[in-house]
């Protein structure tokens, strides 16, 4: 790397957040004066322009509502940062955080996520749900994931662009990114936040987005750690199969086809997994190459 210090770009996806825009951006101008600040307006029809425009912040506009993840996108491809922050605009996060996580992309980790603690979330229920997303995540990855869900997070711009066509346009964003990073063995890092009051309405349905969340986990899970997601169908396959063969004999002096049935399936379980293990490497053929360019020769 040379020696000129790493620029900052902060991203702040925003659909109808005028008055959580109003209160969050001079307070970003003020700790950070020399980043540049970007607001991504997903189809607003508030006063969200406007109030960019009064702060003198640039605004990337979609025409229509594309989703967070699609602002996301647009944000990162419109950032001249060499570090990005995503952040959202409703006023959950606090700008004073910024610094904490810049402070782990310095220590040589490629992404820092705020971690919201336990008792900041809005009920009961979303605290239940992101624990079980979480410890979900965590044995899909095999990396201790504190918190899939948080949208506030600092990342490399130049792995973060790499994965872009993976993310989806919603709002798992960050179920995506994360499990990218840890699949391509960049360091990911945790640092405890505060979550906020937000200002406005939350776009978030959980009913609806829980179980999206959950169906992104197992398809992340196919796409990042096949095996760790076909191995144990396969194990329980193969052991059913066994046991209904086993069952079958003892009480009716033969073998059925269910129990042949259920073995084969085993077996094609087994050998899918395989194959997408294969098919998940080229994924981040890319990324292994960037990560060989930037380590420096070793002395003769």
């Amino acid at each position: 790397m040379s020696g000129r210090p790493e620029s900052l770009s902060i991203v702040l996806p925003a659909r109808n957040e005028a008055q959580g825009l109003a209160r969050v951006l001079p307070e970003l101008a003020r700790y950070f004066p020399g980043a540049e600040i970007l607001v991504v307006d997903d189809g607003s029809t508030d006063d969200t322009v406007k109030v960019c425009h009064a702060a003198g912040v640039h605004v990337v506009s979609h025409p229509y509502c594309l989703g967070n993840g699609a602002a996301i996108k647009s944000g990162a491809r419109h950032a001249h940062g060499d570090l990005l922050i995503f952040m959202d605009a409703d006023g959950q996060h606090d700008p004073a955080d910024v610094g904490r996580l810049l402070e782990k992309l310095q220590q040589g980790y490629e992404m820092a996520v705020g971690a919201r603690v336990a008792e900041t979330h809005a009920s009961s229920a979303r605290r239940v749900a992101n624990m079980l997303y979480n410890r979900l995540a965590s044995i899909m990855t095999g990396y201790q994931i504190e918190d899939l869900t948080s949208g506030f997070r600092a990342v490399r711009a130049r792995h973060f662009r790499k994965f872009l066509y993976l993310l989806p346009n919603g709002f798992s964003y960050p179920t995506t990114s994360t499990m990218a990073f840890f699949r391509s063995g960049l360091p990911v890092a945790y640092v405890s936040v505060r979550s906020q009051r937000r200002e406005g309405q939350s776009k978030i349905r959980w009913l609806r987005d829980g179980v999206r969340f959950f169906v992104i986990i197992l398809k992340i899970g196919a796409l990042f750690s096949p095996m760790r997601l076909f191995l144990p169908v396969s194990a329980g396959l193969f052991g059913v199969g066994l046991l209904y063969y086993a069952y079958t004999y003892v009480t009716q002096g033969r073998f059925t086809n269910m129990g042949a049935v259920l073995i084969l399936s085993s077996l094609f379980m087994f050998m899918m997994g395989i194959l997408s293990e294969q098919v998940s490497s080229l994924h981040y053929r890319a990324a292994d190459l960037d990560q060989r360019r930037t380590v420096p020769d070793a002395p003769e």
